[in-house]
């Protein structure tokens, strides 16, 4: 019989602007929602201002310049950090670089990433927007484990949102918004539970 996971584990979160997802991570972690503790916060960028947040919750918050490195060089320096707090699951809240095969290998089935989009439809920027454009009826988000390829890993959760006639992109993407900040820490929950399993590109439920 495998081992149970630990009751308390350790999340890495990565960020390079608002880290909305990450302070409502952060709350649900205070909460006790979250089976968890934030071990280490990073950004790439030193004014981004969910970096100032976790400086102010007194989390353990890192700015990791990426300006002139290669994807792999900077990325090792990522790991390194994530390595020394020991992080066991990676969380990307916004952050706005596509990770190197050798960051994906050092973390496998252990890296999250929320998107605004029923993946596959709509990957990269300004998905919101591209849902909105293409007349959809029906968008939302979707948490999945993290590869190499832009937003293309295994899907983990999501929830569909109904866009409305009288939607603007703003207010579209305020709902899904919303949503995000409910699914990924239901998402990281499932995940922390090792009741998940990975076979090919589907994510499967099992017995905890």
């Amino acid at each position: 019989m495998e081992p149970s996971p630990p009751l308390t584990q350790r999340l890495g979160v990565l960020l390079s602007g608002r880290g909305s997802n990450f302070i409502a991570i952060a709350d649900n972690v205070a909460a006790g929602k979250i089976p968890a503790v934030i071990a280490v916060v990073i950004s790439n960028r030193p004014d981004a201002p969910g970096l100032m947040e976790a400086e102010r919750r007194g989390l353990d918050a890192r700015m990791i310049p990426s300006r002139g490195l290669e994807r792999e060089q900077y990325d090792r320096q990522v790991v390194e950090v994530l390595r020394e707090r020991q992080v066991d699951l990676v969380c990307l809240a916004g952050f706005m670089r596509l990770l190197s095969p050798y960051f994906v290998s050092q973390f496998p089935s252990r890296i999250l990433n929320i998107h605004p989009s029923l993946l596959p439809a709509f990957p990269g920027l300004e998905a919101q927007r591209q849902a909105w454009e293409h007349g959809v009826q029906i968008t939302g988000c979707t948490v999945h484990f993290v590869d190499e390829n832009l937003d293309a890993g295994p899907v983990v959760l999501q929830k569909a949102v109904p866009v409305l006639e009288a939607d603007t992109v703003e207010s579209l993407s305020a709902r899904i918004l919303e949503e995000e900040h409910r699914v990924y820490s239901e998402a990281i929950c499932r995940v922390l539970s090792g009741c998940l399993r990975v076979e090919g590109r589907r994510v499967i439920g099992v017995s905890a």
